[in-house]
């Protein structure tokens, strides 16, 4: 726009001359032929009226933190030069006149500045830079939609599931924050990225409060309202066994016709062999803890887990025959440790050694009567033979004997509610291997007084084992497990009435390490 002011106002003064001197001589050609030449250097005789430059520096908006590494240049063009560390820069030799000064680096929104270039002059321009999301906007707040708020009954494994919207379609993740009416506990599920959560493991009869964090990873997370809901009464269910399950061992339990399965244990965790205490109602289980298998306990429902052991891990030649038991009215456990049983009260304390094998033979297994104070333990070499059951008093000596000196695998040993009986399985085939294998395990009750023993497996199919027996709570009937005796075929828990031995009925399908109190 100067430039053509200039040349319009030297036209002018050309015009002026010519009216004053009446130049007309000249002719329009040759005026004419002036004026383009003059138009035609116009561009040339601007460039050479002089240069200036632009100096300044770039922070960031807000803090004024320098900029380093950042792209500055000019439309028209000139040169392009970087900040340094402190966000300086300078362009130098630009012709004088109007331009839009342009700085870029990745992240940041691209700045046009406009700028006027004075002769010999450095014009100063500081510029502030904004990072790319700094126009964008926070998402919605989710809008939670299952469990409906204040839903009851809800089970003990949920589904919660949301909408969650963003403005500008980012990305989102969510959090969930899970609060509950029975203590100050608050769980966070962090990193969701569907708008779905399965909560499981939950307590029976317990109010739970939840809430939904959305994030774009840009603003500030954006909190939904927080909705409630209640779960059920535990079920009646008395009877508790193990299913593998991606190859670890789940304890569920289950009502007296095998219905209602409740999981009470976790699926990436191995826990097995749960025992119900009568008394207090909790369970008690093993369960691998780096490399070892320790004592826990838990409630009825799956909550509440706590570990027992800690210093005396529970061990044996087999860790799949090993048994432990209640004792002194669920207060206590015994369990086996190689050749020697011990007792711990359920908070962990106060573990003491009760019995120790004469002859180097590991315990196995362990059942203990409140009522009589008697025990029944099992004892075998290192690979699980020369099978002794006998029975300690309440002095920790041993009383009787139930079975000894009989070839090939025995155990599952249960007494009965008044002392006088004792459960237990014996391969009758009087095989022995490596593997452990049994081919012909018949489950007996041993009446202790006389020394005598009924079979109860005389209805078991040919080519199975009947294992891991314990008596019914009336004891009109056992409960065990039959699976074929290759040793890898599905295992059912099958019951019994002792009275009609015949009379054999599958409860479970596909699980084992049956208990019923």
């Amino acid at each position: 726009m100067k430039t053509d002011n200039k040349i319009t106002l030297l036209i002018n003064k050309m015009l002026m001359l010519w009216r004053r001197y009446h130049l007309r001589s000249l002719g329009a050609g040759i005026m004419l032929l002036f004026l383009g030449s003059l138009l035609a250097c116009s561009e040339d005789t601007i460039e050479l009226e002089g240069v200036g430059s632009i100096k300044g520096r770039i922070v960031e908006k807000g803090s004024n933190e320098p900029l380093e590494n950042v792209k500055v240049s000019t439309n028209p063009s000139s040169s392009t030069v970087f900040t340094d560390e402190k966000g300086f820069y300078k362009i130098e030799n630009v012709a004088i006149g109007e331009y839009s000064l342009s700085t870029q680096r990745e992240g940041l929104l691209t700045k046009f500045t406009p700028v006027s270039v004075v002769k010999d002059k450095a014009v100063e321009v500081v510029v502030e830079m904004e990072e790319e999301t700094a126009g964008n906007r926070p998402p919605e707040a989710a809008m939670l939609v299952s469990p409906k708020d204040n839903t009851t009954a809800a089970p003990v494994e949920v589904t919660l599931t949301w909408i969650g919207k963003d403005p500008d379609a980012d990305e989102l993740t969510y959090t969930v924050t899970l609060k509950n009416d029975e203590n100050s506990s608050v769980e966070v599920f962090e990193n969701i990225s569907d708008t779905t959560y399965v909560l499981s493991g939950l307590g029976y009869g317990i109010k739970y409060f939840w809430q939904v964090t959305s994030s774009d990873d840009i603003n500030d997370p954006v909190y939904s309202e927080t909705f409630s809901f209640e779960t059920g009464v535990a079920p009646d269910n008395r009877i508790l066994y193990t299913r593998l399950v991606n190859g670890n061992s789940v304890i569920y339990s289950a009502d007296e016709n095998g219905e209602n399965e409740v999981r009470l244990t976790a699926l990436d965790k191995n826990s097995f062999r749960p025992r119900r205490s009568a008394h207090t109602g909790s369970i008690a289980f093993l369960q691998s803890v780096g490399g070892k298998i320790q004592l826990f306990t838990m409630k009825e429902d799956g909550s509440d887990t706590r570990q027992v052991t800690t210093t005396v891990p529970v061990s044996g030649f087999n860790l799949e025959e090993v048994d432990f038991s209640w004792s002194s009215r669920g207060a206590t456990l015994l369990f086996p440790s190689q050749d020697k049983l011990y007792r711990i009260k359920t908070d962990g304390s106060g573990v003491q050694q009760l019995y120790k094998t004469g002859d180097g033979k590991l315990i196995t297994e362990i059942d203990y009567n409140d009522t009589t104070h008697m025990a029944v333990v099992k004892v075998n070499d290192v690979n699980g033979y020369e099978v002794a059951i006998f029975t300690l008093n309440a002095s920790w000596a041993v009383k009787d004997t139930i079975l000894t000196g009989m070839p090939g695998a025995a155990g599952s040993i249960n007494l009965s509610v008044d002392g006088t009986k004792v459960l237990y399985s014996r391969d009758v085939s009087g095989f022995e291997h490596v593997t452990y294998r049994q081919l012909d395990s018949k489950l007996f009750v041993h009446t202790i007084a006389d020394g005598t023993a009924v079979e109860l497996s005389t209805g078991k199919p040919a080519g199975t084992n009947d294992l891991d027996a314990r008596f019914s709570p009336n004891e009109a009937a056992v409960i065990f497990v039959n699976t074929s005796n290759d040793g890898r075929s599905v295992k059912n828990i099958q019951t019994v009435e002792i009275g009609d031995i015949s009379n054999r009925k599958t409860l479970i399908e596909g699980a084992a390490m049956a208990d019923w109190e």
